[in-house]
């Protein structure tokens, strides 16, 4: 069995396909390398190029008859980018998502796992399941909000069927380090703990007066391969999941609890062994109390709970550094 990883060269995709790879399944990729790596593909069958070609999409299906799902992890995700370049986020994140839908349906394929993000919920306040209220605050998360729609539609006509996973925050690379984070200055927390850590300097605590357990604010940390697990366990269950009746779902992956800054900080501090100096700091623009996600519904439809623990995502991002730095010469 084949599965087609749209954007399967970057970070979530990637990792998916080294999970399929380990499953016995075979995983297509397709993907532009507008920000995936060809170093990702290696070993693995790969076409180069977008979405959005007709010609191409149906050559894969042509040379592959036997893919029988489709994971769609190409989109682009900075969401400051997103602000200063809406047009451009809207044209890749869902005009091309809408033209790839119709190229999958005109060669048969009728299965979608959509990697989609919980950054469309009003995540203001805590803990969030799959029934609370959307509010995407970017125009990022409001074009993933937009393809939900625009594929829960598509599934209600009887076009295809559609299950969409909405996470947070992944972290940590392959165990096996065959494909991690590629950008070397994330801009996410643990990102900027890592380089103040290298660089000796002190990590700001942006906001300490957050209605959460500490003051800072929360964040649903969820390891990358903990991800790739429940987009396997979504492709092996899809069948048995959505149905004509219900030809489209969502589900949270998350940790039902999430992770404080602080929290975070001292994780860290006991991953790296030297104690990371912190400095209070007042809130960015845009910066909220945060949120994070239930599992009980992935739990209960996937099997899926997460198995690996913060400690040892921070590990892993911290091994992955010298691979990466390797890997990626440019």
């Amino acid at each position: 069995m084949s599965v087609l990883i749209a954007g399967g060269a970057g970070y979530i995709g990637s990792t998916v396909a080294s999970a399929c790879l380990d499953e016995g399944v075979t995983p297509v990729i397709l993907d532009s390398l507008v920000r995936g790596r060809r170093e990702f593909t290696d070993g693995r069958i790969f076409y180069e190029g977008d979405i959005s070609d007709g010609a191409l999409v149906d050559r894969i299906f042509s040379e592959h008859p036997d893919i029988s799902t489709v994971v769609h992890c190409a989109a682009l995700i900075v969401v400051p980018e997103s602000v200063a370049d809406p047009i451009g986020y809207y044209e890749a994140n869902v005009t091309k998502s809408l033209s790839f839908v119709g190229y999958l349906r005109r060669n048969g394929c009728g299965r979608l796992i959509f990697s989609s993000s919980a950054s469309i919920y009003q995540a203001d306040d805590g803990s969030l399941n799959e029934d609370s209220p959307l509010r995407p605050q970017s125009p990022y998360a409001r074009t993933k909000a937009v393809c939900e729609g625009m594929f829960a539609d598509v599934a209600a006509a009887g076009q295809m069927r559609v299950l969409s996973l909405r996470y947070f925050n992944p972290i940590g690379a392959d165990p096996k380090m065959r494909t991690g984070l590629q950008l070397k200055r994330p801009s996410h927390a643990l990102g900027k703990m890592i380089q103040a850590h290298q660089e000796g300097t002190a990590f700001p605590v942006t906001g300490t007066g957050y209605p959460t357990r500490d003051g800072s604010g929360i964040r649903d940390y969820v390891h990358v391969w903990d991800l790739a697990a429940a987009h396997m366990a979504a492709i092996s269950r899809f069948d048995s999941l959505l149905t004509e009746s219900e030809p489209s779902m969502v589900i949270n992956l998350g940790t039902g609890s999430g992770t404080t800054v602080r929290e975070l900080c001292a994780a860290f501090n006991r991953v790296v062994g030297t104690p990371l100096a912190t400095v209070d700091a007042e809130p960015r623009p845009g910066d909220i109390a945060g949120g994070y996600t239930t599992s009980d519904r992935a739990q209960r439809l996937l099997g899926w709970m997460p198995r690996l623990s913060l400690e040892e995502g921070i590990r892993s991002s911290l091994d992955w550094i010298p691979v990466r730095d390797a890997m990626l010469n440019d």
